[in-house]
């Protein structure tokens, strides 16, 4: 009951946080209302006449169209230094040559030919700068908000409307090829499509070689309207090598002969664009709002005089959303409903008359029938959604209606008025861009209710941590309390909720959780506070030491910086390795490490533990250096904010796939190979110490073969990624498949490994035989057989002694079979051999799911963990019966490393940095398993979490683990002293973790408090992330830095959380594993109805002594049934 009750209780606590992250996620990151209203060109925009270009026309529409089709290329993150020339070498400056200059030449030929047919722009993107998120924005004119960016993984069709639907609603024939995203953005709306699957950014051409096969038949056979292509060959040669990799050379030399190709195709009535969604970052990532990101090219060419004038110098930089007013008055259609976009005037010039106020003339109807759009979808979305400024609204309004005014009474009298048509135009272009600007800025809008009212959840939640995680130390602590007000407060939450939906009013899921929450939670909250907190100083309820509190303050404070937060992969190490120097000092102030007296400072606050040190000062100060020098070393796999262009990123984060020499190569794969070896041989080297490796259960064997497999199986699946492209031609399937199922097999290893542990998690040696009981050992002082005198006269007489207690032993026993004799082996690391083995079964799949250097980056890890771990048993005291805790500092400790490993494996919190690559491991081409993509991308991203949450318990184990580093002297037992004097004197054999099965009570509420403890560190900072993204929301880095960081420590609680009651859960099940074996003992000699003593040897304990230290539900059983149990904790 004890063990349901901290799991149910943790699992409780875990709601409550979640329902606190959900209410402030529903005020923080609203989306903005999408209208489904459709523009018809039975509908004019506004009032008044249309331009003099569509009148008297058949079929015109709000223009005439000027094209009657089009041909839109879309080369996926195209950036738009990509389209630019290869720069001139200056005389005393170094030349630049960097892959992808000057590898559009074909375009660059055609803007210097035919400078009054082609037109080089630079859009400006709007973040994020994701592909579904473009793609909307391309089509419809609007702005995706900000959450928007979730939906990439899964795109939903677009109900706003849009240019495709514009196009085929007026019968336009639209021809599509290209990336799959377009069918479930538009399903149904082509006339003809050619899909490619999109997701796997490892294949570069698939999607590219598809759109050729199609394109120029299709072009030549005339049954089109509208062309759409979409390539995706440079967007993917980005994410696997990066934009100067020789490979993107290739892939823009490609898309330099399509465009040449469709140039030498088009006919006088057809429009050319060429075009990018966005841009990428030097690591060849997107997502964010980056200069480098938002960059993208756009480049227009008609067979037919397109603009005035020559083009600039510099290429004119416009919003992205400015080509779907232009391209839909270009082809005659209504603009789409909700477009803020502007229209590039330029290209609505009468290039063919001379006259300069036709041109200007043009360019003014163009951008009024825009503003009158923009006008009428403001007006109707004011009216649906509050959440415009009304002041910044009403000045825009009466600026368009001035300008309005002024147009049509130009249109009166068209001649002369060259000057009041170019004011005209200045004023419709303020109105336009005014409107786009405060779209940008009010579609951040805030439910400052929600927010504050999940701040103040968080924050009560991190007060019930430190509440009940102080309670369960007291005396009188018991787990019945903690379920009764969380049941009562949950039924009544789900009966008000009940009430409210038969009322009729509608609540989300959100509000009804948090509810939910609030209603289990202030019961509990007064109940607890009633019967222990107020009874006690606040000082009380917050014990934690001083430095280690201001080390939590400062990572505190630290969330309300930008720059602390774009430096965080610095920040944490430093404030590791600050606590790291502060727990040596406490060592050294405590007598562990030098004499006391060489040092006088004040000991800071920190509690000194009672009983003998168990390390001497050069093993602690050794464990101190080599933890922080490993810190230092995985501090060289580091990724630099895109904030800090000073900085470079580590090189070896990327893939061996992306490396060009062939020597350099082998040699890493060599390293990485070498670093599997040696993590697999560190975990075999632990487990053979403690003697686990030795029980014949399942768990045991499958690590010392199973472990071996997964090894070469992941080493194999490297060297296939590694080397896929150079792979014959012949043999690219053959490699393809065994890809796919490397990954696979490893996984399952891993999983089968784990149903193995969680079926038989004992890694104990037993040994049974009928016989006597052994009630001695021959301990000596040497190792190995006797090479002298003086160790026969230790031995013999110990053997001496043996013998005759055995010869007394059979003459005082009948006939009869002699009693069952049991030797269990290794139960004294029995929880921790389970966590260490489940500990690495994970390290494998989260392995194979990064570049394959990460793997130095795992040993490093798993290497800090032990060293930590034995440096923090140093100081934590080993209390029998109990309680036991765990210290604070060792709880921030072991989260700080979270955090700095998080780093250390190349990842930054924010979404240019996700590793998409992890999404194609083991996942065969043309997949449609998008929720699997999503979660082997989770699963890479917060992989640190993972394991250290699910290694949090060994916190509370390592202490009693390591106490064998001391044995001490064994306990005579009661009766003649003479005989105790004559022998020799033993050392007892340490319990260790066996001491937690003394005080069963004790052992639940310390996991209870770890549990707790863990929580509140990690609530902590999200709540303060929580509370910098509110204070901050209108700060200028707000979706840039406040935004990102906290979506990344909110889905990294959630990970932590389920992480720890998973750890938690194993060693319950260790535990109870534990209790039923000793049962089975019980049960099978009550059976056999035989009689004897219970023996507990392997330290020389008498059997009473054992009664009292091994398992007191269990043990008056054993020695009720007559079961000869011999104990010992190594073999």
């Amino acid at each position: 009951m004890r063990k349901i009750s901290v799991l149910l209780f943790l699992a409780w606590v875990g709601f409550l946080f979640y329902a606190g992250i959900a209410l402030f996620t529903s005020g923080f990151l609203l989306t903005r209302l999408e209208l489904t209203n459709h523009s018809s060109c039975q509908e004019p925009p506004g009032p008044g006449s249309l331009p003099w270009g569509s009148r008297g026309e058949p079929g015109a529409c709000w223009m005439a169209s000027r094209f009657s089709r089009l041909v839109l290329v879309l080369i996926d993150a195209l950036r738009f230094d990509f389209a630019q020339p290869q720069l001139s070498h200056v005389s005393g400056e170094p030349p630049i040559s960097l892959p992808f200059l000057g590898k559009l030449g074909f375009l660059q030929r055609i803007l210097e030919i035919q400078p009054h047919h082609a037109r080089l722009y630079q859009s400006k993107v709007d973040p994020p700068t994701t592909t579904m998120q473009r793609l909307k924005a391309l089509t419809t004119g609007s702005l995706p908000t900000f959450i928007d960016a979730g939906s990439n993984f899964a795109s939903y069709a677009i109900a706003e409307d849009n240019l495709v639907k514009q196009l085929t609603s007026t019968g336009r024939r639209v021809v599509f090829m290209g990336d799959e995203t377009w069918n479930d953005l538009f399903p149904g709306a082509f006339s003809q499509a050619f899909f490619f699957p999109s997701f796997d950014v490892r294949d570069l051409h698939t999607v590219d070689n598809g759109i050729l096969e199609h394109l120029y038949p299709t072009m030549d056979s005339g049954e089109w309207d509208v062309l759409i292509t979409h390539f995706l060959g440079v967007d993917h040669c980005g994410h696997k090598h990066g934009p100067h990799h020789p490979e993107m050379a290739k892939k823009l030399s490609q898309m330099d002969q399509v465009i040449q190709g469709l140039v030498e195709r088009l006919e006088n009535d057809t429009l050319l664009v060429v075009t990018g969604d966005h841009g990428m970052t030097t690591s060849g990532n997107h997502g964010g709002d980056s200069e480098l990101e938002t960059s993208a090219a756009l480049f227009l060419y008609s067979p037919t005089a397109l603009f005035p004038s020559a083009p600039p110098e510099e290429p004119e930089v416009i919003p992205q959303i400015s080509i779907v007013p232009t391209l839909a008055l270009l082809l005659g259609l209504p603009i789409p409903f909700g477009n803020i976009g502007e229209v590039i005037a330029e290209v609505f010039s009468e290039v063919e008359d001379s006259q300069p106020h036709s041109s200007t003339l043009a360019q003014a109807s163009a951008l009024h029938l825009n503003a009158q759009q923009v006008s009428r979808f403001l007006h109707t979305y004011s009216t649906a959604a509050q959440d415009l400024q009304v002041k910044e609204l009403h000045r825009l309004q009466h600026l368009f209606s001035k300008a309005s005014a002024d147009y049509q009474r130009l249109l009166q009298s068209p001649q002369g008025a060259e000057a009041a048509l170019q004011t005209v135009i200045t004023e419709l272009q303020q109105f336009l861009r005014g409107v786009r600007a405060m779209c940008i800025e009010s579609w951040a809008r805030f439910s400052l209710v929600r927010m504050a009212g999940g701040a103040a959840l968080l924050a009560a939640t991190c007060f019930l941590c430190l509440l009940v995680s102080q309670w369960a130390t007291s005396p009188g602590f018991y787990f019945r309390p903690l379920l009764i007000p969380m049941a009562g407060g949950l039924t009544g939450a789900v009966v008000c909720a009940g009430l409210l939906a038969t009322t009729g009013l509608k609540l989300d899921s959100v509000v009804l959780g948090a509810m939910a929450a609030v209603g289990s939670l202030l019961p509990f909250l007064w109940k607890a506070w009633a019967g222990w907190g107020a009874k006690r100083p606040l000082a009380a309820l917050l014990p934690m030491p001083g430095p280690v509190l201001l080390l939590l303050l400062i990572r505190f404070a630290g969330f309300f910086s930008d720059s602390f937060v774009i430096a965080e992969a610095r920040a944490a190490p430093f404030l590791l390795i600050s606590l790291i120097l502060l727990l040596v000092a406490q060592l050294h102030w405590e007598g562990k490490l030098l004499p006391p007296k060489l040092l006088t400072i004040p000991r800071l606050g920190f509690l000194t533990p009672a009983g003998p040190p168990r390390h001497n000062g050069t093993h602690a100060l050794g464990l101190g250096v080599g933890l922080l020098l490993c810190i230092r070393l995985a501090g060289l796999f580091h990724r630099c904010p895109e904030e800090t262009p000073a900085c470079s990123s580590s090189p070896w984060l990327s893939p061996l796939a992306s490396m060009v020499g062939g020597r350099a190569k082998n040699v890493w794969y060599g390293a990485c190979v070498g670093a599997l070896a040696a993590l697999l041989a560190a975990v075999r080297l632990w487990l053979r110490r403690y003697g686990n490796l030795k029980s014949p259960e399942p768990p045991v064997l499958f690590v010392r073969w199973g472990l071996p497999l997964m090894g070469l199986g992941t080493a194999a699946y490297w060297a296939l990624a590694s080397g896929a492209d150079e792979a014959p031609p012949r043999l690219r399937a053959l490699v393809a498949g065994a890809s796919v199922m490397l990954p696979r097999a490893v996984a399952g290893l891993a999983a089968s490994g784990l149903m193995l542990l969680l079926w038989r998690p004992v890694t104990v040696l037993v040994k049974a035989a009928a016989g006597a009981p052994r009630t001695r050992t021959v301990l000596t002082p040497f190792s190995g057989p006797p090479t002298s005198q003086a160790d026969l006269d230790y031995v013999v007489p110990q053997i001496y002694r043996h013998m005759q207690e055995e010869f007394r032993g059979r003459l005082e026993r009948t006939k009869s079979q002699g009693p069952l004799m049991v030797a269990a082996y290794q139960l004294g690391s029995v929880y921790s051999a389970a966590m260490v083995t489940a500990l690495t079964l994970l390290a494998f799949p989260l392995l194979l799911l990064h570049a394959e250097r990460i793997s130095l980056v795992f040993l490093l890890l798993f290497l800090q963990s032990f060293l930590l771990l034995h440096l923090l048993a140093a100081g934590i005291p080993i209390t029998t019966p109990g309680p036991f805790t765990v210290p604070w500092q060792a709880v921030s400790a072991w989260a700080f490393m979270a955090t700095q490993t998080f780093y250390s494996t190349g990842h930054q919190p924010v979404f240019p940095a996700i590793h998409w690559h992890a999404a194609f491991v083991g996942v065969p081409e043309g997949h449609d398993f998008t929720w699997l993509s999503a979660l082997l991308v989770g699963t890479n991203t917060f992989a640190s979490h993972i394991l250290f949450a699910v290694g949090c318990p060994l916190l509370l184990l390592w202490p009693f683990l390591c106490e064998s580093q001391g044995p001490r002297k064994r306990r005579q037992p009661p009766g003649n002293e003479a005989e105790a004097r004559a022998r020799p004197e033993e050392e007892e054999e340490p319990l260790m973790e066996m001491r937690l099965r003394d005080a069963p009570h004790h052992f639940n509420a310390a996991l209870l408090q770890l549990g707790l403890k863990y929580l509140f560190v990690l609530g902590i900072q999200i709540l303060a992330c929580a509370l910098a993204a509110s204070i901050l929301r209108r700060h200028l880095m707000v979706w840039k830095v406040f935004a990102p960081k906290f979506i990344f420590e909110a889905m990294g609680f959630i990970v932590s959380s389920v992480g720890l009651c998973l750890g938690i859960a194993l060693v319950m099940r260790v535990d109870g594993a534990v209790s039923s074996w000793f049962r089975q003992l019980v049960l099978a000699q009550q059976k056999a109805g035989e009689q004897s003593s219970l023996v507990y040897t392997g330290a020389g304990s008498s059997a009473r002594e054992a009664q009292s230290h091994l398992l007191p539900p269990c043990s008056q059983d054993l020695l009720a049934s007559g079961t000869s149990l011999f104990y010992n904790s190594k073999s």
